[in-house]
Protein backbone atom coordinates (compact mmCIF):
# COMPACT_ATOMS: atom_id res chain seq x y z
CA UNK A 1 0.00 0.00 0.00
CA UNK A 2 1.14 3.51 -0.85
CA UNK A 3 -0.50 5.83 1.67
CA UNK A 4 -0.71 9.56 2.33
CA UNK A 5 -3.06 12.41 3.18
CA UNK A 6 -4.45 15.29 1.16
CA UNK A 7 -5.41 17.97 3.67
CA UNK A 8 -7.17 21.31 3.52
CA UNK A 9 -9.15 20.42 0.38
CA UNK A 10 -11.54 23.31 -0.07
CA UNK A 11 -15.16 22.93 -1.10
CA UNK A 12 -15.33 25.94 -3.41
CA UNK A 13 -18.55 26.67 -5.27
CA UNK A 14 -18.30 28.91 -8.31
CA UNK A 15 -20.87 31.72 -8.11
CA UNK A 16 -21.72 31.37 -11.79
CA UNK A 17 -21.20 28.57 -14.34
CA UNK A 18 -18.24 28.79 -16.69
CA UNK A 19 -18.58 29.48 -20.40
CA UNK A 20 -17.61 26.59 -22.71
CA UNK A 21 -15.14 26.82 -25.54
CA UNK A 22 -16.37 28.40 -28.75
CA UNK A 23 -14.75 29.04 -32.14
CA UNK A 24 -11.91 31.44 -31.52
CA UNK A 25 -12.51 31.55 -27.76
CA UNK A 26 -11.04 29.54 -24.89
CA UNK A 27 -13.12 28.17 -22.04
CA UNK A 28 -13.83 30.86 -19.45
CA UNK A 29 -14.27 30.21 -15.75
CA UNK A 30 -16.00 32.19 -13.04
CA UNK A 31 -13.38 33.68 -10.69
CA UNK A 32 -15.70 34.37 -7.75
CA UNK A 33 -16.56 31.52 -5.43
CA UNK A 34 -18.25 30.61 -2.16
CA UNK A 35 -16.30 28.77 0.54
CA UNK A 36 -17.96 25.80 2.22
CA UNK A 37 -15.09 24.59 4.42
CA UNK A 38 -12.36 22.01 4.02
CA UNK A 39 -11.86 18.25 4.25
CA UNK A 40 -8.84 16.02 4.83
CA UNK A 41 -8.57 12.80 2.83
CA UNK A 42 -6.51 9.72 3.75
CA UNK A 43 -5.83 7.51 0.76
CA UNK A 44 -4.11 4.18 0.12
CA UNK A 45 -3.22 2.86 -3.31
CA UNK A 46 -2.48 -0.79 -4.06
CA UNK A 47 0.75 -0.57 -6.08
CA UNK A 48 0.07 -3.96 -7.70
CA UNK A 49 -3.44 -3.29 -9.06
CA UNK A 50 -3.37 0.51 -9.06
CA UNK A 51 -6.69 0.68 -7.17
CA UNK A 52 -7.37 3.14 -4.36
CA UNK A 53 -8.81 1.31 -1.34
CA UNK A 54 -11.31 2.51 1.30
CA UNK A 55 -10.61 6.26 1.11
CA UNK A 56 -11.54 8.22 4.21
CA UNK A 57 -12.51 11.87 4.59
CA UNK A 58 -13.12 14.05 7.60
CA UNK A 59 -12.51 17.34 9.32
CA UNK A 60 -9.27 16.17 10.98
CA UNK A 61 -6.08 14.27 10.26
CA UNK A 62 -5.10 12.83 13.63
CA UNK A 63 -3.28 9.67 14.66
CA UNK A 64 -6.69 8.16 15.46
CA UNK A 65 -7.89 9.01 11.92
CA UNK A 66 -4.79 7.42 10.37
CA UNK A 67 -5.04 4.29 12.52
CA UNK A 68 -8.72 3.89 11.63
CA UNK A 69 -7.85 4.19 7.93
CA UNK A 70 -5.11 1.54 8.14
CA UNK A 71 -7.47 -0.76 10.00
CA UNK A 72 -10.07 -0.30 7.25
CA UNK A 73 -7.48 -1.21 4.60
CA UNK A 74 -6.44 -4.33 6.51
CA UNK A 75 -10.10 -5.34 6.83
CA UNK A 76 -10.44 -5.57 3.03
CA UNK A 77 -8.53 -8.88 2.99
CA UNK A 78 -8.64 -11.12 6.05
CA UNK A 79 -6.51 -13.77 4.31
CA UNK A 80 -3.44 -11.59 3.76
CA UNK A 81 -0.42 -12.84 5.70
CA UNK A 82 1.53 -9.58 5.66
CA UNK A 83 0.84 -5.95 4.75
CA UNK A 84 3.34 -3.32 3.66
CA UNK A 85 2.60 0.42 3.84
CA UNK A 86 4.82 3.09 2.27
CA UNK A 87 4.44 6.40 4.13
CA UNK A 88 6.36 9.57 4.89
CA UNK A 89 7.70 10.61 8.30
CA UNK A 90 4.63 12.51 9.49
CA UNK A 91 4.11 12.01 13.23
CA UNK A 92 0.73 10.30 12.82
CA UNK A 93 2.45 7.59 10.76
CA UNK A 94 4.59 6.55 13.74
CA UNK A 95 2.29 7.15 16.68
CA UNK A 96 2.16 5.26 19.95
CA UNK A 97 -1.36 4.02 19.18
CA UNK A 98 -0.14 2.63 15.85
CA UNK A 99 2.72 0.80 17.62
CA UNK A 100 0.33 -0.73 20.14
CA UNK A 101 -2.04 -1.90 17.43
CA UNK A 102 0.72 -3.42 15.28
CA UNK A 103 1.99 -5.28 18.35
CA UNK A 104 -1.47 -6.75 18.92
CA UNK A 105 -1.90 -7.68 15.25
CA UNK A 106 1.52 -9.35 15.27
CA UNK A 107 0.70 -11.36 18.42
CA UNK A 108 3.49 -9.70 20.39
CA UNK A 109 3.09 -9.85 24.16
CA UNK A 110 5.86 -7.45 25.11
CA UNK A 111 6.36 -4.35 27.23
CA UNK A 112 6.31 -1.41 24.83
CA UNK A 113 7.37 1.11 27.46
CA UNK A 114 6.02 4.65 27.71
CA UNK A 115 6.10 7.44 25.14
CA UNK A 116 8.79 9.98 25.94
CA UNK A 117 10.20 7.90 28.79
CA UNK A 118 11.22 4.33 27.97
CA UNK A 119 11.09 1.31 25.68
CA UNK A 120 9.85 1.05 22.11
CA UNK A 121 7.45 3.96 22.59
CA UNK A 122 10.20 6.22 23.94
CA UNK A 123 11.22 8.18 20.85
CA UNK A 124 10.27 8.72 17.24
CA UNK A 125 13.28 6.67 16.15
CA UNK A 126 12.46 3.72 18.41
CA UNK A 127 8.88 3.69 17.13
CA UNK A 128 10.04 3.81 13.50
CA UNK A 129 12.43 0.90 14.13
CA UNK A 130 9.58 -1.16 15.58
CA UNK A 131 7.06 -0.31 12.86
CA UNK A 132 9.67 -1.06 10.14
CA UNK A 133 10.39 -4.58 11.46
CA UNK A 134 9.75 -6.97 8.56
CA UNK A 135 8.86 -9.79 10.96
CA UNK A 136 5.59 -8.09 11.88
CA UNK A 137 2.29 -8.76 10.14
CA UNK A 138 2.01 -5.05 9.27
CA UNK A 139 5.19 -3.32 8.14
CA UNK A 140 5.71 0.38 7.48
CA UNK A 141 8.34 1.68 5.07
CA UNK A 142 9.30 5.33 5.57
CA UNK A 143 10.49 7.46 2.67
CA UNK A 144 13.61 9.56 3.32
CA UNK A 145 13.06 13.17 4.34
CA UNK A 146 12.40 15.52 1.40
CA UNK A 147 11.74 12.49 -0.82
CA UNK A 148 7.98 12.07 -0.59
CA UNK A 149 7.91 11.79 -4.39
CA UNK A 150 9.20 8.22 -3.91
CA UNK A 151 5.75 7.34 -2.60
CA UNK A 152 3.51 6.45 -5.56
CA UNK A 153 0.37 7.88 -3.95
CA UNK A 154 1.84 11.32 -4.66
CA UNK A 155 1.49 10.62 -8.40
CA UNK A 156 -2.11 9.56 -7.90
CA UNK A 157 -2.91 12.66 -5.85
CA UNK A 158 -1.71 14.81 -8.73
CA UNK A 159 -4.19 12.96 -10.99
CA UNK A 160 -7.02 13.70 -8.55
CA UNK A 161 -6.09 17.39 -8.42
CA UNK A 162 -5.79 17.76 -12.21
CA UNK A 163 -8.89 15.82 -13.20
CA UNK A 164 -11.31 16.85 -10.45
CA UNK A 165 -10.30 19.30 -7.75
CA UNK A 166 -8.65 22.08 -9.76
CA UNK A 167 -11.64 22.75 -11.97
CA UNK A 168 -14.44 21.51 -9.74
CA UNK A 169 -17.32 23.38 -8.16
CA UNK A 170 -18.61 21.93 -4.89
CA UNK A 171 -21.86 23.04 -3.24
CA UNK A 172 -20.97 21.63 0.20
CA UNK A 173 -18.51 19.42 2.05
CA UNK A 174 -20.84 16.49 1.41
CA UNK A 175 -20.79 17.30 -2.32
CA UNK A 176 -16.97 17.47 -2.28
CA UNK A 177 -16.70 14.11 -0.53
CA UNK A 178 -19.22 12.46 -2.87
CA UNK A 179 -17.47 13.73 -6.00
CA UNK A 180 -14.03 12.60 -4.79
CA UNK A 181 -15.33 9.15 -3.83
CA UNK A 182 -17.24 8.84 -7.13
CA UNK A 183 -14.07 9.77 -9.01
CA UNK A 184 -12.17 7.08 -7.11
CA UNK A 185 -14.83 4.49 -8.02
CA UNK A 186 -14.62 5.54 -11.67
CA UNK A 187 -10.82 5.49 -11.61
CA UNK A 188 -10.75 1.99 -10.10
CA UNK A 189 -13.17 0.70 -12.75
CA UNK A 190 -11.65 2.29 -15.83
CA UNK A 191 -8.10 3.55 -15.27
CA UNK A 192 -6.46 1.67 -12.41
CA UNK A 193 -3.16 0.04 -13.35
CA UNK A 194 0.35 -0.17 -11.89
CA UNK A 195 2.58 2.85 -12.38
CA UNK A 196 5.74 2.21 -14.39
CA UNK A 197 8.75 3.85 -12.83
CA UNK A 198 11.02 5.43 -15.43
CA UNK A 199 13.68 6.95 -13.20
CA UNK A 200 16.79 4.75 -13.32
CA UNK A 201 18.64 6.15 -10.31
CA UNK A 202 21.08 8.22 -12.36
CA UNK A 203 22.11 11.58 -10.87
CA UNK A 204 19.95 14.47 -12.04
CA UNK A 205 21.76 16.70 -14.50
CA UNK A 206 21.85 20.43 -13.71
Amino acid sequence: MSTDELTGVQALERKHPGLPMAPGKVERREFEYIRHGTLSFILSRDVVTGEVLVPTAGATRTEADFLAHVQSVIATDSTAIRWHFVVDNLNIHLSASLVRWVAIESDLDIDLGEKGKSGILHTKHSRIAFLSDSAHRIVFHYTPKHSSWLNQIELWLSILVRKLLRRGSFRSLHDLKDKVFNFIDYYNRTMAKPFKWTYQGKPLMT
